[in-house]
């Protein structure tokens, strides 16, 4: 987003935001802005989840509306954008958080199966930004989509998610070279291991959470604030000079494998 003056509405939209980090950062833009923000969240559906939100966002004070839509569909992305246009007035920021997985060893996966994780991890994202593309101009905006460390590393066993992500991270690296001249930033996150609603069953292991967080450099998995907070500072004015970036949020996890060789001295 642009600077602004204090009083001047901030509009969003972001999808995927029933639940999990979507939700995080739904909910973290409304701790920001308050009053200010008008936001449509979309979800697959509009359920209790999605409602939940909302009334957690009205409750900060942002105006807000939910959209549904399956995102493998393709006229979804640009219906999610001309109704959260509708709403908002116009857009400063889209976030593209919406995604799906479909773990499945390469070998056997089913073509229909690699065809959807596409449609909706990489087809639905350019969907929605080229949709976007004008009120994003207009307002100078900025588009933040989330892929995942998935992408930027082989994940054995997880069928067409790896390649999908990676896939996304390009599409976000090429969208900021056409689009910069438009005043558009564009970047993407790629968070590692996150606690959330969708992930807490794993973490309910004490055993399996502690091996986790003793892998990470960090100490730690990651929160969906974690991811949050780094998409609201590039949808704001201080991320205003980048544009084209992947940050990878994992702890350190994914530059970790060489310090992993047994037999190696130890710095600490």
């Amino acid at each position: 987003m642009s600077a602004a003056t204090d009083d001047a509405p901030v509009r969003l939209l972001v999808t995927g935001a029933s639940r999990g980090i979507g939700a995080a950062i739904a909910l973290r833009l409304g701790r920001q802005h308050g009053a200010r923000l008008r936001i449509a969240i979309a979800g697959r559906s509009t359920g209790e989840a999605l409602a939940e939100v909302a009334a957690e966002l009205a409750d900060l004070g942002a105006a807000v509306t939910t959209l549904a839509g399956d995102l493998a569909d393709e006229t979804v992305p640009a219906r999610l954008v001309a109704e959260a246009t509708a709403f908002c007035g116009g857009l400063d920021g889209v976030v593209a958080n919406a995604g799906i997985t479909g773990p499945a060893p390469l070998a056997t996966l089913d073509p229909a199966e690699w065809d959807r994780l596409f449609a909706v991890n990489v087809r639905a994202v350019w969907l929605l930004a080229k949709a976007a593309h004008a009120d994003l101009a207009a307002s100078r905006g900025a588009f933040v989509a989330v892929a995942s460390a998935s992408g930027m590393a082989p994940h054995p066993g997880m069928g067409a998610y790896s390649a999908s992500k990676a896939a996304l991270i390009m599409l976000c690296r090429q969208l900021a070279q056409e689009w910069a001249p438009a005043g558009i930033r564009v970047n993407s996150v790629s968070p590692g291991m996150i606690r959330t609603t969708l992930t807490e069953a794993i973490y309910r292991n004490p055993q399996v959470a502690a091996e986790r967080n003793r892998i990470v450099p960090l100490g730690r998995v990651g929160e969906a604030d974690d991811v949050a907070a780094t998409v609201a500072f590039l949808l704001g004015p201080g991320a205003g000079f980048i544009i084209g970036q992947n940050i990878c949020m994992d702890g350190g996890y994914t530059e970790s494998a060489l310090s992993r060789i047994p037999g190696l001295p130890r710095s600490a």
